[in-house]
């Protein structure tokens, strides 16, 4: 794997060392300085780890400079144009999409593991009536373990693969139960006869005024098509924030519950999973097209502190791929619902003017996956406070299979990243009474 090496000399003592180079299937390959410190005495200083490989996968690809954003080798415009998310789902767990067969199986599998236990129904009845949708999921998926303790052998493939299964298929039926008591309404049962996307809305609004649920609950396939297409593109990228916490729980051999409930935790931040949801506020204090100029005024002045949310990626340095297709999707839900939306019309007016203005070409500030996605989950009823929990439904995808991936290497050690120290020297302490 390695067919180069890097040379690092030390220019104090004039020792040299060649670190193997590795080679990557696609994109940048990566310097093995794992035995630096041995060597030099040293260790690198990466803060945020922006030049940092810590693993090696086989899941994701991200191409920011060309907008490439690939699962499993597959294009991600592609997987949205010919899959569901549950054949997306598969294909990140098992590297493969499946064929009729399979699929027929996963769905069964995934839907057969969809109820939650009484008790832990019960659970949320100790939530205060007006807690977050996100603490309460952080807390019931952090509590499966107590429910669910007789497939916790993470050193066993079949108990993995159980667990990942029961967490992509009780996701839903957390986030919806977790919306469902914030707003008092009773509790809503999995259907069988329901798909993924489908079982999902059905136990948000059943019996409620949304327009996309008839007396007879029929759902309509339109919103059902959306709401794959957002878990589609929010399933996986790369070693984020949040996948990397995952990662990183899963390293001390915490159970994979304790792992996702900690990347939920992340995700909640909202430099990360509660981008969607600054749009929405952003767009609500811009108000309307007429300020638009002014605001844009603003984002580009380094001295005033509203920033353009939605715009730019640390990753994707021209355009983001995901943000291309729910652009269009944004226009055929809003198109359905007869909605003539404000906010719509006002990012598109944003929209319009960033990507003519030299300054956001200059910088390379296009719209990301966020600046639409929080607009369609308006137009499908979902509640703002519920956008980060829609996030970790389809993230818990991506989630379990790098989860899988890292349990199932027999070489991964425990994370311990390392810190450039500038504290005092060592020093004496004295009793109090001579300080």
């Amino acid at each position: 794997m390695a067919n180069e090496a890097l040379l690092i000399k030390h220019t104090g003592s004039g020792k040299q060392v060649e670190y193997p180079i590795l080679s990557a299937s696609m994109g940048a390959d990566t310097v093995d300085i794992r035995a630096l410190h041995k060597d030099f005495g040293c260790f690198t200083f990466d803060p945020g780890f922006i030049a940092t490989a810590s693993c090696k996968s086989k899941i994701t690809y991200i191409d920011g400079d060309n907008g490439t954003l690939l699962y499993r080798g597959y294009p991600i415009e592609q997987l949205a144009q010919h899959c569901d998310f549950i054949e997306v789902a598969y294909l990140l767990m098992n590297g493969e999409l499946p064929d009729a067969t399979q699929l027929r199986n996963f769905n069964e599998e995934i839907l057969d593991r969809a109820t939650i236990h009484e008790s832990l129904r019960k659970f949320f009845d100790g939530f205060h009536y007006d807690a977050h949708p996100m603490a309460m999921s952080i807390s019931v998926v952090g509590s499966l373990s107590a429910f669910y303790h007789s497939d916790l052998d993470i050193r066993d493939p079949v108990s993995r693969r159980v667990c990942a299964a029961r967490l992509l298929g009780k996701m839903p039926t957390i986030a919806a139960a977790s919306f469902r008591h914030s707003v008092g309404r009773p509790f809503v049962y999995p259907r069988i006869d329901l798909g993924y996307c489908e079982n999902f809305l059905n136990m948000m609004f059943s019996r409620s005024s949304q327009t996309y649920i008839d007396q007879n609950h029929y759902i309509d396939p339109e919103f059902v098509k959306a709401l794959n297409l957002l878990f589609i593109l929010h399933a996986d990228h790369e070693q984020n924030a949040s996948t990397s916490t995952v990662r990183l729980v899963g390293s001390t051999g915490a159970n994979p519950y304790a792992c996702i409930s900690a990347g939920i935790a992340a995700l909640w931040g909202p430099a990360h999973g509660g981008a969607n949801e600054a749009v929405l506020t952003m767009l609500s204090e811009i108000g309307n097209v007429d300020n638009v100029p002014k605001y844009i005024a603003r984002a580009k002045d380094s001295n005033d502190p509203f920033r353009l949310m939605g715009f730019g990626h640390r990753v994707y340095k021209h355009f983001d791929p995901r943000a291309t297709i729910l652009r269009s999707m944004c226009h055929d839900i809003l198109k359905k619902t007869r909605s003539n939306d404000p906010l719509f019309e006002l990012a598109l007016a944003i929209e319009e003017i960033a990507l003519k203005d030299d300054y956001f070409i200059e910088k390379k500030l296009y719209p990301n996956v966020d600046f639409y996605s929080g607009i369609i989950y308006k137009a499908l009823g979902i509640p703002v406070d519920m956008f980060t929990v829609m996030f970790a439904i389809a993230r818990t995808a991506g989630w379990v299979a790098h989860w899988l991936e890292m349990m199932g290497d027999a070489s991964s050690p425990i994370g311990r990243p390392r810190q450039l120290y500038l504290g005092p020297e060592q020093r004496d302490c004295v009793a109090i009474k001579d300080r």
